[in-house]
C-alpha cells in the first residue's frame, strides 16, 4: 500500500478531513478528531490508528505492531511501516478506528456532519 491509496481510502468515508499536526504528521480526521496519523516524511512510512480492545491484543503481538506513544490508553496502535498491512486490512482497519472516532462524537455534531 502507498500513502495515497491509504489517502483515497479515508477519503471514502464520509466528513473526513486532513490536516498536518506537529509539523510533520498528516492527519485525517472526522468531526475534528482523529482517527488516523501518519508520517509521511519517515522512511519507512508509518501510521498510528485507534483498534478495538481484541484487534489492539491480536495486533500488538505482530511484528512491526506496537502502542502508540501518547495514545495507547485510548488503544491506538502504531505500524512502523504501512506495508505491514494488506490492501484488504487497511479496508477494515480504516474502517473501525473511523467507527470507532464517530461513535465517541456528540449526536449533535453527528447530525450535523450527516453521520446518523
Amino acid at each position: 500500500m502507498t500513502l495515497e491509496e491509504i489517502q483515497s481510502l479515508c477519503h471514502t468515508f464520509r466528513a473526513v478531513t486532513e490536516d498536518i499536526k506537529w509539523e510533520d504528521h498528516l492527519c485525517f480526521n472526522v468531526g475534528g478528531k482523529m482517527f488516523l496519523i501518519t508520517s509521511p516524511d519517515a522512511f519507512p512510512i508509518s501510521a498510528a490508528f485507534k483498534v478495538t480492545e481484541e484487534d489492539f491484543d491480536e495486533l500488538s503481538a505482530r511484528d512491526g505492531f506496537m502502542q502508540a506513544p501518547h495514545f495507547a490508553k485510548r488503544k491506538w496502535l502504531k505500524v512502523d511501516d504501512i506495508n505491514h498491512l494488506s490492501k484488504s486490512e487497511w479496508k477494515k482497519y480504516l474502517q473501525i478506528s473511523y467507527n470507532l472516532v464517530v461513535a465517541k462524537l456528540t449526536k449533535k455534531l453527528r447530525l450535523e456532519l450527516d453521520l446518523l
